[in-house]
């Protein structure tokens, strides 16, 4: 019963952090420059899912992730000659970011995460109920 729980749990904590990764996406949407203010466009983020293989006991795993950066997709070029990022041809570059593909994937982590907490409301349920029995 607890297994279940802690499986639903670390499901939690992974989603969480996808949807803060989708949200730093959605907020370097525009960014052109990095953190040491070279003109370099933002990366997109996303997460990787993999089963936690670290626990040996039978039951179910859990879940890790691991935050990567997508260095395989080219950046949006866009012609403003008269912005201070844009190179001898007037091309500035910007992230290759879709906005709607990162809402759909909010939304996806949004309802993953509902229910891994309808999970851990059954398994608490499950449990309240086994206990009725034996009291």
């Amino acid at each position: 019963m607890l297994k279940s729980i802690d499986i639903s749990t670390s499901a939690l904590v992974a989603q969480r952090q996808r949807m803060n990764t989708i949200a730093g996406n959605i907020a370097n949407v525009n960014t052109t420059r990095n953190a040491e203010g070279d003109v370099a466009p933002f990366q997109r983020r996303f997460i990787r899912f993999t089963a936690d293989k670290s626990a040996h006991e039978p039951g179910g795993a859990g879940v890790v992730y691991q935050v990567e950066i997508d260095t395989k997709t080219p950046a949006r070029k866009v012609h403003q000659p008269g912005h201070p990022d844009a190179d001898a041809e007037g091309y500035v570059s910007y992230p290759n970011i879709n906005l709607v593909t990162e809402f759909v994937n909010a939304l996806e982590a949004a309802r993953a995460y509902e229910a891994n907490v309808a999970a851990i409301d059954m398994a608490k349920n499950m449990a309240e109920v086994g206990m009725r029995i034996l009291a």
